[in-house]
């Protein structure tokens, strides 16, 4: 297999002396029947992406609300909608309906 690099270029922050310094091994047939995926080859270091799974996962849905509800709870910020499940939560817990 014939040896091709890339050219890259130097960032400012290296010297060229430092760039000139790094020995990267060639990218051969014998050194790339090696690879493995991370997955395989040190899975401690795969990290697990999102939000941990919840033991009570919400259910996404579409309600319509009155606008000037939803103007209320938008306006008191971030949360918002965490706030309108709490609300109704409590409704349930009283029993209140109409």
């Amino acid at each position: 297999m014939a040896e091709s690099r890339k050219k890259t270029t130097r960032p400012a922050h290296i010297s060229q002396a430092d760039w000139d310094a790094v020995d990267s091994p060639p990218l051969n047939d014998e050194f790339l029947a090696k690879m493995r995926p991370v997955k395989e080859a040190a899975p401690e270091l795969i990290r697990k992406r999102g939000r941990p799974k919840s033991d009570a996962p919400k259910e996404a849905i579409k309600l319509r609300l009155s606008q000037d509800v939803l103007a209320y709870f938008r306006s008191t910020g971030p949360g918002w909608q965490t706030r309108i499940d709490e609300t109704l939560r409590k409704a349930v817990k009283s029993g209140k309906q109409q």
